[in-house]
């Protein structure tokens, strides 16, 4: 049976007429092919990338970041700016934070999201300034709520009465007047993933547009907090603007009616903006979903006959993925009849769920190339798989790589730049591996990977004088 009509392939996935190809809207601008079939990231070969840090390794193009980030500011302001208002972008942080990170967005303009006391410190520590951080989360602690009014966070998006209590409490006590979004379920939610849908009922974020009206109210009532907006977020990996847009609708009713009891400067409609993974993944350019969002928030408040407020946004994904080539090393190759008569090459790397835990947590859909050369062989369906143990450690679950891929290639998986470190572990004790800028020919470590030493130091049982100095890779 041709693999191409199998129940057992993707029905987006289609063999190509060869596997080298780079394809422009998953890795960054500045992967190419060199005269030996290599590949390059920022000017940097894969060869070098291996010899200095090891694999695996997760690599990060320091310009495509910077790239992005301007191009994400540019666009909202451009549109806010048609209509006579002000836009605010915030990094979110979640998707990949460090404090070179920070520095890179901070200094392309953008504002800084955070969700924990963690993520808090990298920013400060980043050189961003408190007055432009946003903080996040369901359950934020006594202590991270009052480090953020310590340090003067810019806003606190607010998720519980509870919360409302605890923050108006620790701002009191510091003389301190707190900004505060309200987080709403808006009811409209993104057509992906249950785990990245966040706007509907039945989960843990947020205020209904009945209770967020109630939490409002009694912001209002105290006087440590100032309500400043609504907050929402519909969820992940969106490619146009129809969500926002019914989202919007029901922001702006709600905001319509908040209006009479004092002014409401800023709408935040959040994030979630999605980018290519694979060749099929068709994202609507970052400027029409601004334009849609914006247009769409426009069209609301005139129906109603209010002023437009302010907005901000807080893209993360769209700022880091297509940034980001995790590189691997092949370590076994073996081929296994699938069903259906048709054959699938397993190819094991030496990484896998402990540095991308996306497949395996909701079926994230990636590609992979061999990047240590060229091959003129006919591509064969292949699944890329980690090393640890679980059958559902996988990195790539359906891929056509070449025939002849073998023990020591070097493979690569881009559009890793977002969630995988976030979301990286240490499971079957695997040391986390280092992150490394590339920018004009140069590299550099940025994160420090883990050695086994790290590991071992955190068991209270092993002597000291066992230790022994492992680390991974070069970390100059």
């Amino acid at each position: 049976m041709s693999a191409s009509h199998s129940a057992l392939v993707p029905e987006w996935l289609t063999a190509p007429a060869e596997a080298n190809e780079l394809v422009a809207p998953v890795w960054p601008s500045s992967a190419r092919r060199v005269d030996d079939g290599s590949v390059e990231i920022g000017g940097v070969s894969v060869f070098d990338l291996r010899d200095r840090f090891g694999t695996p390794l997760y690599v990060l193009d320091e310009n495509e970041v910077r790239a992005h980030a301007r191009r994400a500011r540019e666009a909202f302001e451009a549109a806010a700016a048609r209509h006579g208002i002000r836009a605010r972008v915030y990094y979110a942080g979640k998707a990949f934070l460090s404090t070179e990170v920070v520095r890179w967005v901070v200094d392309e303009g953008l504002a800084v999201d955070v969700c924990t006391r963690g993520e808090l410190e990298v920013a400060l520590a980043g050189g961003a300034e408190p007055a432009r951080l946003g903080f996040h989360g369901n359950n934020k602690s006594v202590g991270e709520l009052e480090r953020a009014v310590e340090v003067g966070v810019g806003s606190v998006v607010v998720d519980s009465p509870i919360e409302i209590e605890r923050l108006a409490a620790l701002a009191d006590r510091r003389g301190a007047v707190q900004s505060v979004l309200v987080r709403v379920r808006t009811g409209v939610h993104a057509e992906t993933h249950a785990f990245l849908a966040t706007a509907h009922e039945d989960q843990k974020f947020g205020f209904s547009l009945e209770g967020a009206a109630e939490a409002v109210a009694r912001i209002r009532e105290l006087p440590s907090l100032r309500f400043v907006g609504l907050h929402a977020h519909i969820g992940s990996q969106i490619f146009d603007s129809s969500g926002f847009r019914e989202s919007a609708a029901r922001l702006v009713d709600l905001h319509a009616d908040l209006l009479a009891g004092g002014e409401i400067p800023l709408l935040n409609v959040g994030g979630g903006f999605g980018i290519s993974y694979t060749s099929v993944d068709d994202p609507k350019p970052l400027e029409a979903i601004a334009d849609g969002i914006l247009d769409a928030i426009a069209d609301e408040c005139a129906v109603r006959g209010i002023p437009m407020p302010d907005v901000a946004c807080e893209p993360g994904r769209i700022i880091v993925g297509q940034a980001g080539v995790t590189l691997y090393e092949v370590g076994t190759v073996k081929t296994v009849t699938a069903g259906e008569n048709l054959d699938r090459t397993y190819v094991s790397v030496d990484g896998g769920m402990s540095d991308n835990a996306r497949p395996a947590l909701y079926g994230a859909d990636f590609s992979a190339r061999i990047v240590s050369r060229s091959s003129p062989e006919t591509p064969v369906l292949s699944r890329v798989v980690g090393r640890h143990c679980e059958s559902g450690d996988i990195v790539v679950d359906a891929e056509y790589l070449p025939g002849d891929v073998t023990p020591g290639d070097l493979l690569a998986v881009p559009a890793t730049g977002a969630y995988c470190f976030s979301l990286a572990s240490n499971y079957n004790y695997t040391p986390r591996p280092p992150v490394v800028a590339v920018r004009d020919g140069a590299a550099r470590v940025i994160v420090r990977g883990e050695s086994i030493d790290d590991l071992l130091s955190r068991d209270v049982g092993v002597p000291a004088s066992t230790l022994i100095d492992t680390p991974h890779g070069d970390t100059e």
